[in-house]
């Protein structure tokens, strides 16, 4: 069952819809999503999308801001790029229907964050993501050339190797000629056939148990370039945000944002001391990984589930304009964040690392493209400068969907590719040899390749994750596909990069925090 188009979009956030658009004047375009359209890591996106627009700020100071946020690691040349090219990227994000905050006067009203040296972060209340997942959504269902695919998933990439050419020559010569994908509805596998191919699958928070990330967030675009020999690097940087808000029975966790102690709340240990002075001179505004080390450790020493931001000393009806989605939210749990303490506690938030891309979005794999939280791109380094992410998905989908459409013309689709081989297979005897295994992994990884690590503790994930690895892998081999089985699968994968790279990075940096190899200055000794 084959299924033709010029370019393939594999995920529906603001990476994919926003190449969708691009293309969509020279070709037909497939987009798989699979839940729905809209439930993306974008749709969560809280804080809001940075770039330069007024004085006093300018390009210099936020290439500073993320150089310095990178711990060392960003390519600058990259970050100039994103910088420079951000703004008119938000231009057409308007243009498309995207709504600002703004002041009065029609200026945007631009919010402060953490490790940002000026007001910069263009937002819409708190729930930005949202407001750009509708405006993309809405253009990309009304374009006649874009079909969506609702309900797809995404199993493997499709290369030489399935037709029976295995690549013994330079890696450049390997090609992707589309995916495999799983019809939920029928569970039947289609063959999408592609001249492009763009990876934007989002993120990896689902490695753990307290995740900001929603349910589908699986990591499953690095699993399957990592599987296809494409490069995947600097996995071992995992973000965590400082804040979520402390619920344990909410899956995923409901993010407080940044934005929040950028207008002025304030971080305090249960007995309602402030702390974060102790660790870092800009206080609650430091980069997440020191904020999030800081809370850790506070909740580490003093026995604690939770910390507590503080708005109560905040002008309450300018906090509840800004923040309505949240002032909601505390409210139905008894929580009024104008009066009452807001607790909440770290929770696995955003992959810097990923798929490996240059400039244009090219991936190691010819015809094949990646952008957003899946791609790898330089601009991060060690650690993300908060609401870098979407303007970062923006640039590189548009410098991506540039490329491509110059060579698109010189393209053909493969011929004799086979349809997906489930000969042999048969349905899961028991569903919990799955489900077991999902919860075992996440365990591993929140206990022992959380925020701060050790050597001891990266071996001993290795160990046990090699256990789970085989057990799936041989009922993969046996078994019909279903989603959950793929996505634990995919996790298995991303997983083991995650603890490799960082067995392979004997320093703390950024968002790698080892015991073994503490810090010779910043943040003191959390060990």
């Amino acid at each position: 069952m084959k299924r033709y188009y010029d370019f393939l979009v594999v995920g529906s956030g603001l990476a994919g819809l926003s190449f969708a658009l691009k293309v969509a004047h020279k070709g037909k375009v497939a987009i798989l999503s699979k839940t729905t359209l809209n439930e993306t890591n974008t749709s969560y996106a809280q804080g809001g999308i940075a770039a330069v627009t007024y004085a006093p700020d300018d390009y210099e100071k936020h290439v500073k801001d993320t150089l310095v946020a990178g711990d060392g690691l960003c390519n600058e040349e990259v970050v100039r790029m994103v910088v420079r090219e951000g703004p008119r990227q938000i231009e057409e994000l308007i243009n498309w229907g995207t709504e600002f905050d703004r002041e009065t006067d029609g200026r945007f009203d631009l919010a402060k964050e953490g490790g940002h040296s000026e007001h910069r972060i263009l937002h819409h209340k708190d729930n930005t993501g949202a407001e750009i997942q509708r405006a993309l959504s809405e253009r990309v269902f009304s374009h006649p050339n874009i079909d969506i695919y609702e309900n797809y998933f995404a199993v493997d990439l499709i290369t030489q190797h399935h037709l029976g050419r295995l690549v013994k020559r330079r890696h450049t010569d390997i090609e992707c000629y589309g995916v495999y994908a799983l019809d939920i509805a029928t569970s039947k596998v289609f063959t999408f056939i592609s001249k492009i191919t763009l990876i934007a699958t989002g993120g990896t928070g689902n490695l753990y148990s307290s995740t900001t990330n929603p349910v589908i967030a699986t990591g499953d675009g690095v699993a399957m370039v990592y599987r296809a020999k494409g490069t995947v690097e600097n996995m071992e940087f995992v973000q965590f945000h400082p804040t979520s808000l402390y619920n344990p029975a909410e899956k995923p966790s409901f993010l407080i944002t940044e934005a929040m102690r950028g207008f002025g709340a304030l971080l305090r240990t249960t007995d309602g001391k402030e702390f974060m002075q102790q660790y870092d001179e800009r206080g609650c505004l430091a980069p997440r990984d020191i904020v999030t080390r800081a809370i850790d450790n506070e909740m580490k020493v003093r026995g604690d589930d939770f910390v507590y931001l503080d708005c109560t000393h905040l002008e309450k009806d300018k906090l509840i304009a800004h923040f309505p989605n949240i002032f909601e939210k505390c409210k139905s749990l008894g929580i009024d964040i104008t009066k009452d303490y807001i607790p909440v506690v770290p929770a696995a938030h955003y992959q810097c690392g990923g798929i490996k891309v240059d400039m244009d979005g090219c991936t190691r794999i010819n015809r094949l493209y990646a952008a957003g939280e899946t791609s790898s791109t330089g601009l991060h380094g060690a650690n993300r400068l908060a609401s870098n992410s979407l303007i970062e998905a923006i640039v590189f989908a548009d410098r991506a969907a540039r490329h491509s459409l110059s060579l698109i013309d010189g393209y053909s689709f493969a011929e004799n590719l086979p349809d997906w081989d489930d000969k042999g297979v048969t349905l899961p005897e028991e569903m919990v040899l799955i489900t077991q295994n999902y919860r075992e992994l996440q365990q591993i990884f929140s206990a022992y390749v959380g925020i701060v690590r050790s050597n001891l503790r990266l071996k001993r994930a290795l160990n046990r994750l090699e256990i789970i690895y085989n057990e799936t892998e041989e009922l993969y081999r046996k078994s019909t596909l279903s989603v959950k089985l793929c996505e634990l699968r995919n996790l298995i994968n991303v997983g083991y990069l995650v603890i490799k790279m960082a067995m392979l990075r004997q320093e703390s940096r950024g968002l790698h925090y080892t015991i073994d190899y503490p810090p010779e200055k910043g943040l003191k000794d959390l060990s």
